[in-house]
């Protein structure tokens, strides 16, 4: 084995410790589960090595990458998850907004999602403490938990207003209880509003692109609760097949979320890490049913949001800044 083998090797043990022992906080006789593809084997099995030293009721399911975020999984996969008392799943698609995922929470399960996740995402996201994380998604969440109305400017052009309506605030902290979720690498603070209306401009990071190029923007026009233009061809051409299975569910506004992740310094391109960092929005379309809405729909696409300015009825939210 070669150093840098090595070195990587110690990177995602030393990852994987912090994801088993303070997020999900694994015991001795609990049952865990990890849910993967083939693409992600690497880190599923930082995961499972850890995991086997804290419990002998271990367990590694590997199917096919899906080919959408908030695909359904297998059934046998999901039936796995709903089993387990702790489900970790580093899928090259997310499984956050799907039943299975829901099933296992309603089972009581802890599940951290790590969608999309890579070798360097795992290890910079999990290099940090979740106590900390946890401190500032709360002092997020008591700046527009009880707001009416929360707008989001940009200099590039954003001017959108949400109205959580009877909706609540979530808190994506990392440190995952009984019958939660958390994505890891975590780090928001979000919700899923009964309406919103506006434009939103996506100038830091979206799939299919990745991270954009400095100057390339993706501009969304929003009425009542839906998205009712999409500058990209590409993105709305995926919206559009979406929409072949469920209708208008595809165009809902799904999402406003606010990062907290002070670790995460820069912008890298992984959807998963960018979201959480510090002092940026990100805006979702399509399926909101696991966050609190009720739409269901086979795709969730975040759009992060660089240099936002947000109020809470009318009073400027403090946001966290990266270390």
């Amino acid at each position: 084995m070669s150093d840098r083998q090595s070195t990587d090797g110690a990177s995602l043990h030393t990852a994987a410790t912090t994801a088993i022992d303070q997020c999900l906080r694994l015991s001795s006789g609990e049952t865990c589960v990890i849910v993967t593809d083939d693409k992600r084997e690497p880190i599923a099995e930082a995961l499972y090595r850890v995991a086997k030293e804290r419990t002998t009721d271990v367990t590694i399911v590997r199917y096919p990458p899906g080919d959408q975020h908030g695909e359904e999984p297998p059934e046998p996969v999901a039936a796995a998850m709903r089993a387990g008392d702790v489900v970790l799943a580093p899928t090259t698609k997310s499984l956050s907004h799907t039943r299975a995922r829901t099933d296992a929470n309603e089972a009581g399960a802890r599940v951290a999602t790590l969608p999309g996740i890579t070798e360097a995402v795992f290890t910079t996201g999990l290099d940090t403490d979740y106590e900390a994380i946890e401190r500032h998604c709360q002092a997020v969440y008591e700046q527009v938990a009880d707001a009416d109305e929360i707008r989001v400017t940009t200099p590039n052009g954003t001017d959108i207003t949400f109205e959580p309506g009877t909706r609540e605030w979530l808190q994506d902290t990392g440190i995952v209880r009984a019958g939660a979720m958390s994505n890891l690498p975590a780090g928001e603070t979000f919700i899923s509003p009964e309406t919103a209306s506006g434009t939103y401009v996506v100038d830091g990071t979206m799939m299919p692109y990745g991270l954009l190029e400095d100057g390339q923007t993706l501009k969304f026009e929003v009425e009542e609760g839906f998205v009712t233009s999409i500058s990209d061809e590409e993105i709305r051409q995926q919206v559009e097949t979406a929409s072949e299975a469920v209708g208008r569910a595809a165009y809902n506004l799904a999402e406003l979320g606010i990062g907290t992740n002070v670790a995460v310094s820069k912008l890298v391109g992984s959807v998963l890490l960018d979201e959480k960092a510090a002092g940026t929005v990100h805006i979702a379309i399509g399926d909101d049913a696991g966050i609190g809405g009720d739409t269901e729909a086979p795709l969730h696409l975040d759009g992060i949001i660089r240099e936002p300015t947000v109020t809470a009825d009318g009073e400027e939210v403090t946001l966290p800044v990266t270390q």
